[in-house]
């Protein structure tokens, strides 16, 4: 299939990359600027894609600009979708990225697609005002929600947690500060998470939310553990 993926050259993006060409299909990532409607119809139009993997927007959660977490997860959807919606008639399906954070801060339990959302930052209230946005779309538009939980891999910045703690290792740092240590959470792998959307695209579940993540729970002491047995250093960690 000829995929137009958002965000191409972001973390998950260059996976995308790799998965999906890997398995046959033609990828092409957006040009165009997210919050600028008329250069997203324009491409969109040209482009003419057959299937979308929309992953573009501020997905760190400690991002300075709540505005930003808005015009580009909420209207910079929007602007795609009505670009879709629009011009592309040959479009057979639509994933939309959402994100685990909008079930809020639930520390105990298995969430499923059927948990009531209740978000507790901008990032995550973002993104479940994307999710709602979307179904103004769903009678036109062959599209479905993921939301990923934490997932990880090389090429993942710094700012993010696991890659934070690993950098703190690898530098031989001797002190990282770091929540609480005894939540428990799930870490997938990111080549993982895109094998998912790969399979997911061509299964096309139209109008359907679904989780994406391991099945599997560990703590950040697990993970900080770990990353001493194989290091052989040790940090102190200040909450």
């Amino acid at each position: 299939m000829r995929v137009l993926v958002t965000g191409l050259e972001g973390f998950t993006g260059r996976y995308i990359q790799t998965e999906f060409e890997g398995h046959g299909h033609a990828v092409i990532g957006l040009q165009a600027d997210l919050t600028n409607q008329e250069a997203v119809a324009a491409e969109i139009a040209t482009v003419q894609p057959e299937a979308v993997v929309h992953l573009a927007g501020v997905a760190f959660v400690g991002h300075g600009d709540a505005n930003a977490f808005y015009q580009v997860n909420l209207m910079g959807t929007r602007n795609l979708l009505a670009a879709l919606g629009q011009h592309a008639p040959n479009v057979q399906t639509i994933l939309l990225a959402s994100s685990a954070n909008v079930y809020g801060n639930r520390s105990e339990g298995v969430l499923s697609e059927g948990a009531a959302p209740d978000p507790a930052n901008d990032y995550a209230v973002s993104k479940f005002a994307m999710e709602q946005m979307a179904r103004l779309w769903a009678d036109r538009l062959p599209l479905f929600i993921v939301r990923p939980f934490n997932y990880t891999g090389v090429g993942q910045g710094d700012k993010f947690l696991i890659p934070k703690i690993v950098a703190h290792f690898r530098d031989r740092k001797e002190i990282i500060e770091l929540g609480n240590l005894d939540i428990s959470r799930d870490f997938g792998d990111v080549r993982a998470v895109v094998e998912a959307y790969r399979k997911l695209i061509q299964v096309g579940p139209a109008g359907k939310t679904i989780n994406v993540c391991s099945g599997r729970a560990h703590t950040l002491r697990e993970v900080v553990s770990l990353c001493e047995g194989i290091t052989g250093h040790q940090v102190e960690i200040r909450v």
